[in-house]
């Protein structure tokens, strides 16, 4: 079929009709002659040849509701090469060549000139009349920011299928002020948001400042946030469909809690990392969850010669199995597992499988109250899941293994970060001991957005209606977003050298209380008026503040000025084993009193709170 549908049939058709008129009305306007002695057959020579361009030049797929200059000039060059063509035909043939330049100029103003008006006519209804009957059943909305990124989502906004109506528009350019944009009018500067809001029944706020910096949003969402209105936000330029046949508006989005940082988000060198990752057999611990997930969606991106998923939980790991099938397809070279580190045997049959080259280690257990009250699963699965997975690199001359370790190692004052200073000891251990293998610990603070973080959980306890709960008011973290997590993994892989401790750099600490009414405005409520805020005390083995160093760690400067490296801490590697050996013993028998004891051996630093 030539034409997709019943439309591009009829425009082809007006085509055909305006190109015969053209070619009609220069013969006779140049010729003086009547309609009856018209060339027919040379009528038809250049009917054929200027329908097949425009054919050719698939004019008839544009939608000329959302059309462009772009398109316009696309029609422009069909007819010119169809013309073009129709003289090399009148050449060719020897008939005689009837004034080319009129009729060409003439359809291409038609045809040009019937698209626009098309086009305006639309646009009228849309604009003008296929609001009447909906504004009073659209959101109200102000738009802040006059530039590129306002004039899209206002465009889109004034389609009949939109839920908003745009009333006005502010901008901080003060030259703007007064004037109009779409009919819109700019009414004043974002500090007038609030009073412009309550004057004018605004509903819901769009910030269309995609160029602002982070924190140049957050004084703009600090504003908007006293309003009580709905707020979204456009992400970057770059990221918006700009295929005009799709709507832009849902590409806005509720405010996400990257937000929250604080900071611009931490770039890395990725030239360094696919060096590391290409071509190599990469296998992922707990490769399901919210860190490993992203680790395997990253690696994929360097082509890693295969990518081994294990995780103990199908679902997470058919999840992150169909999310990358489908980004990559089905001829990725991907393997799921589903095994637990704490499983010697089946953790052996996999290494002598697949003979992984990199090993990253994201299985483990990290939450604190719950670890509190079923130590022994920290210890089997955090202590000694880390322990048999370093073993078998060594054994299998693995390249790199890379365990993925937490703040809360740092001075723990819980099970969970005693485990995991356990980890990183196991990590020191295993170093000193292999000649083949180089053991990695990358060491960071809370994920914003992982399972088990705090704001998924206040953003439900917002959803409820309240009350979020804080655990103390004082209490502070270091937050950073999934993908940076990942990132910062794969760069320390790339750039060690030996068995080494990596930090990032997170900038200030967070107060979680500043984070909750930060996160409360952002839907648009204000704390302690519309969303109450409750403190219910420090839980089991909870700090205050969390650290990403020891003192006696101290820090290094790499390449990158995001990443450091802190001094390996003396340990009595002897006595070190034997109570770990000792430590499987009570894991595998539930003695957990023991347990805690002799994790304290184990990690001098480990002060339990009962």
């Amino acid at each position: 079929m030539i034409f997709k549908n019943r439309k591009e049939f009829l425009l082809a058709l007006a085509d055909c009709f305006l190109l015969c008129f053209s070619f009609a009305v220069s013969y006779l306007f140049r010729s003086g002659e009547t309609g009856l002695s018209l060339p027919w057959l040379q009528m038809l020579e250049f009917l054929l040849c200027n329908l097949i361009a425009l054919i050719a030049g698939r004019s008839y797929e544009i939608i000329w509701r959302y059309s462009t200059a772009g398109h316009l000039l696309r029609i422009a060059l069909c007819l010119t090469g169809g013309s073009v063509v129709y003289a090399a035909v009148c050449l060719i043939t020897k008939e005689q060549l009837y004034y080319i330049f009129l009729p060409y100029l003439l359809s291409l103003t038609l045809i040009c000139g019937g698209r626009l008006l098309y086009r305006a006519g639309l646009e009228y209804y849309t604009e003008r009349l296929g609001h009447i009957a909906s504004d009073s059943k659209k959101s109200r909305a102000m738009i802040v920011g006059a530039g590129a990124a306002g004039n899209l989502i206002l465009r889109e906004m004034k389609r009949p299928s939109s839920e908003m109506l745009p009333v006005l528009i502010v901008d901080d350019d003060v030259y703007k002020l007064g004037h109009k944009l779409l009919e819109v009018p700019i009414k004043g500067v974002i500090a007038d948001v609030p009073s412009l809001c309550e004057q004018y029944r605004i509903d819901t706020i769009v910030v269309a400042i995609p160029s602002c910096t982070s924190e140049q949003e957050q004084k703009i969402l600090k504003v908007c946030s006293k309003t009580g209105c709905r707020i979204r936000v456009t992400p970057h330029l770059d990221k918006l469909l700009l295929d005009r046949n799709e709507d832009i508006l849902p590409q806005t989005h509720d405010i996400h809690t990257e937000d929250l940082l604080g900071r611009e988000p931490v770039r890395f060198n990725n030239a360094e990392v696919k060096a590391l990752i290409e071509g190599k057999v990469c296998m992922v611990t707990g490769g399901g969850g919210s860190i490993g997930s992203e680790l395997c969606r990253q690696i994929a991106h360097y082509r890693p010669k295969q990518l081994i998923i294990v995780d103990v939980y199908e679902n997470n790991a058919y999840d992150i199995q169909q999310q990358l099938f489908r980004i990559f397809g089905r001829d990725f070279p991907l393997v799921v597992e589903i095994a637990s580190v704490r499983d010697y045997h089946k953790m052996n049959l996999l290494f002598a499988r697949y003979r992984p080259q990199l090993l990253f280690h994201a299985a483990a257990h990290k939450h604190v109250p719950l670890m509190e009250t079923a130590p022994e699963e920290a210890v089997k699965n955090n202590v000694l899941g880390t322990f048999y997975v370093a073993a078998l690199c060594d054994a299998y001359e693995v390249e790199r293994m890379v365990l993925v370790s937490t703040d809360k190692a740092v001075n723990p004052t819980n099970v969970m970060g005693a485990t995991k200073r356990c980890c990183e000891l196991i990590m020191q251990y295993m170093a000193q001991q292999s000649e083949t293998t180089k053991f990695i610990t990358v060491r960071f603070g809370n994920v914003l957005g992982s399972n088990g973080s705090v704001v998924p959980l206040f953003c439900r306890q917002i959803e409820t209606g309240g009350p979020v709960t804080i655990t103390h008011p004082e209490i502070i973290r270091y937050f950073m977003t999934i993908p940076e997590a990942s990132s910062l993994i794969l760069q320390a892989s790339a750039i060690a050298q030996s068995s080494e401790i990596f930090v990032l750099n997170m900038g200030e600490p967070v107060k979680i209380l500043d984070l909750a009414k930060r996160l409360i405005r952002q839907y648009g409520m204000e704390p302690d008026r519309d969303i109450k805020i409750e403190f219910t005390g420090l839980r089991p083995g909870e700090k205050l503040y969390e650290e990403l160093l020891m003192e006696e760690e101290g820090l290094q400067k790499t390449a990158n000025e995001k990443i450091f490296i802190g001094n390996l801490t003396p340990v009595d590697f002897q006595a070190f084993i034997q109570d770990l050996r000792t430590l499987e013993v009570a894991a595998k028998e539930d003695r957990r009193d023991e347990m805690v004891e002799l994790l304290q051996r184990l990690v001098p630093t480990f002060h339990h709170k009962d």
